[in-house]
């Protein structure tokens, strides 16, 4: 699943990855999801910086695709607003 957000100039892109990791001994255990964002200036091609995984806290991936690409989009916000908001 992938995800593009307009926020203050910028294109947050979301891309949503299945992430085994955490599967561990239990074979009942389910895969989770980390969301890979990348911010771009609005209409560029090249990122501001590398892309970035993001999972819930802890480095635990997230329970849900839905879940992933809003915390990525949320984490996207959160980095242009602290680092390229004036």
């Amino acid at each position: 699943m992938n995800c593009t957000y307009h926020y203050h100039g910028f294109d947050v892109e979301v891309a949503v990855e299945a992430d085994f990791s955490w599967l561990g001994r239990s074979a009942l255990s389910s895969a989770g999801y980390v969301a890979v964002v990348r911010i771009c200036k609005e209409g560029a091609a090249l990122a501001v910086f590398s892309p970035l995984r993001f999972g819930e806290s802890h480095g635990k991936p997230f329970l849900s695709e839905a879940d992933a690409l809003m915390g990525g989009y949320s984490a996207g916000r959160r980095i242009v607003d602290d680092l390229f908001s004036a």
